[in-house]
């Protein structure tokens, strides 16, 4: 409608009224985008020259618009919905567990929320814009036409999930992060207990104290001289092997770290030398032993002098150690969060003894 036009005729009847002109609400300047009357759109009117539409005619125009829009976010969800549901699994699957596991299985639990909270977003939108259609008349409706933009806004800020190499892991994974830690939960709750373990005092070094329950070792940088030469014992490393080894089924028990900076905690076979300086006695530089340990702060697997770093965000007030020797794995722990540190697998040629070492402070084996 130009400024030279007469203005439009009566528009619909009753309804809301000017408060200007106390006519009804007909018409919607498309210019400052409200609804006006007769009179605001004529000669004399603060919207003459503007482009006038009838109410019913936008309100319309808005309705098909929702309808649209909550087809697309229809669609949008069913899409997140397979992407939650088939392929982040794939994912987890592929997740490589030595060295990546925490990335993957943070990355993948990072997603998994992030496109929960995007499908709630969703049906909120979706829910808010049907009511509107479904309750509201043309007036009312055009009053929302801002709501229904920042609505619309909001949803299409929500992309469809796409692949990238940044979500792709190496596809060397054989086992996936997330079955560990429910595969532990299992083990867990089928155990009927910790197991008892302690000290065998014989093999205790001379560096290390050991409490009266058997249970707890203290660092001292002077070596004991009241420490029997025995033949278990170890002469020169902060050492100590359990009282009882394990030959079969599933073991696990617990170790209170927190107060020291240097230790060491895992498994050894009988025949793990106990004299000399060399690496045959010491914890994880030979075959005889698998252990789990932290200088300051880092952390590592060791074995046969092979050493894999953990990058652990963390230091774990306790470690927990699960055993199983039908599949053939040693499995570290953090018993409050239960998540998995580092997963060993493979064969154990013998009898297993859990070992420990201390370098600083006091480590404690949990009742």
């Amino acid at each position: 409608m130009s400024a030279g036009s007469a203005g439009p005729g009566p528009g619909p009847g009753p309804g809301p009224l000017c408060p200007e002109h106390g006519q009804a609400l007909g018409w919607f300047c498309c210019s400052e985008r409200r609804p006006v009357c007769a009179g605001c759109a004529g000669l004399g009117g603060r919207c003459r020259g503007h482009r006038i539409r009838r109410a019913e005619e936008r309100a319309e125009e808005l309705r098909n618009k929702i309808v649209d829009q909550c087809e697309r976010l229809q669609l949008q969800s069913a899409s997140i919905t397979k992407y939650v549901a088939e392929v982040l699994p794939g994912k987890n699957q592929r997740a490589v567990v030595h060295g990546e596991e925490e990335r993957a299985h943070q990355s993948i639990l990072t997603q998994r929320v992030h496109w929960t909270e995007a499908l709630q977003k969703l049906d909120t939108i979706r829910t808010s814009l049907v009511d509107m259609i479904t309750h509201l008349d043309d007036l009312q409706l055009i009053q929302k036409e801002q709501e229904i933009f920042e609505r619309t806004e909001e949803a299409e800020g929500i992309l469809d999930p796409q692949e990238s190499d940044k979500l792709n892991f190496n596809e060397k994974c054989i086992r996936s992060p997330l079955l560990t830690q429910l595969w532990l939960t299992a083990v867990l709750g089928s155990l009927s207990g910790m197991e008892d373990v302690r000290i065998d005092e014989r093999t205790v070094s001379p560096l290390l104290q050991l409490s009266d329950d058997r249970r707890t070792l203290t660092f001292n940088a002077k070596k004991s001289k009241a420490c029997a030469d025995a033949p278990e014992r170890f002469d020169h490393w902060p050492n100590a092997l359990a009282a009882t080894s394990f030959q079969a089924g599933l073991h696990t028990w617990l170790v209170h770290v927190q107060n020291s900076c240097a230790y060491k905690v895992g498994v050894a076979l009988g025949q793990l030398p106990r004299k000399g300086s060399g690496s045959d006695s010491r914890l994880g530089h030979n075959t005889f032993s698998w252990v789990f340990s932290r200088y300051d702060q880092e952390f590592c697997f060791s074995h046969d002098g092979q050493h894999e770093p953990l990058g652990l965000l963390r230091c774990p007030s306790q470690l927990g150690v699960l055993l199983d020797l039908q599949a053939q794995e040693l499995l570290f722990y953090e018993p409050a969060s239960g998540t998995v540190l580092h997963t060993h697998h493979a064969p154990f040629p013998g009898p297993l003894f859990p070992v420990f070492a201390v370098a600083d402070q006091t480590i404690s084996i949990v009742r």
